[in-house]
């Protein structure tokens, strides 16, 4: 049976590393950043615009069951977010269609539904996440900065995925394993993580 690992992560809580490095030791496909470049591709639109769509909370005149009856809603943002999010699931099902493969984000959980995929949630307490995200080599953000920034991303991520997919983000019923990273070392947790998919 294909393995189908998507990974949904809080900011600063490794999780994008814990799904790379599972990948690595799964010897399967690892897709995140590319998917944005392929968005960009199908909807010639630029990466950074499509990030803009992605990482920014959805407009909430714009629910994805409304049509043009609204008059007062822009046709043409409204075109473009749906067209992003159109895009981003043909492109993760293809994805997955292909191999074996761990999915970071991008309510890859909820596109690959009906592909049954195992879903992982990667959290931590606030402040492991603050330590890890003052650590990273290249770092030159304050503490108090890093600390605005994860709750507006985490924010962010929460609106993305409760307006696609109704449901909220982060909340266990959704997911097959949650994974809390507080004071871990990523690298020495993956093997414990990649022995579940190893033993199937």
């Amino acid at each position: 049976m294909r393995k189908i690992i998507t990974v949904g992560r809080e900011f600063g809580s490794g999780g994008r590393e814990l799904a790379r490095r599972l990948a690595e030791n799964l010897g399967i496909e690892y897709y995140d950043r590319q998917i944005i470049t392929d968005i960009a591709e199908h909807t010639e639109l630029s990466e950074e615009y499509v990030r803009q769509i992605i990482d920014k909370t959805p407009h909430h005149l714009y629910p994805i069951t409304v049509g043009r009856t609204i008059s007062y809603i822009d046709d043409y943002m409204f075109e473009k977010v749906q067209s992003v999010y159109q895009a981003q699931s043909e492109i993760i099902c293809n994805l997955a269609e292909k191999s074996d493969c761990v999915i970071v984000g991008r309510c890859a959980d909820y596109i690959l539904k009906d592909y049954k995929p195992f879903r992982v949630f990667v959290y931590a307490d606030l402040q492991s996440r603050i330590n890890r995200c003052l650590n990273r080599n290249g770092n030159t953000h304050t503490e108090k900065e890093i600390k605005k920034m994860i709750k507006q991303i985490d924010k962010n991520r929460a609106s993305y995925y409760s307006y696609y997919v109704g449901e909220k983000w982060g909340d266990k019923l959704n997911y097959d394993l949650c994974i809390n990273t507080t004071d871990l070392v990523i690298k020495d947790i993956v093997p414990m993580v990649a022995r579940i998919f190893k033993d199937e």
